[in-house]
């Protein structure tokens, strides 16, 4: 769903492209902390280091990716 009108859309992103390279990444590693903490404090106290990070795959790309995989491969590198 998008209900921005595309004037607003077109202004973003002529505000956001005028920041360099290095404003935006951070913008966007800021956004990614933030979004990380917040489905962390969703979590149960007391979680393991591979399941929180088998929680964040989950919550963060779904269906999108191998959750399963992701984790066989984590707990091979152990």
């Amino acid at each position: 769903m998008n209900d921005t009108s595309p004037e607003i859309a077109r202004k973003v992103r002529e505000l956001m492209m005028a920041r360099s390279g290095e404003e935006r990444l951070e913008m966007v590693s800021q956004m990614f902390d933030t979004s990380r903490a917040l489905a962390m404090a969703s979590f149960p106290p007391g979680l393991d280091g591979i399941e929180i990070r088998r929680r964040l795959c989950e919550r963060f790309y779904g269906n999108e990716t191998d959750v399963d995989g992701f984790i066989r491969m984590l707990r091979s590198r152990r």
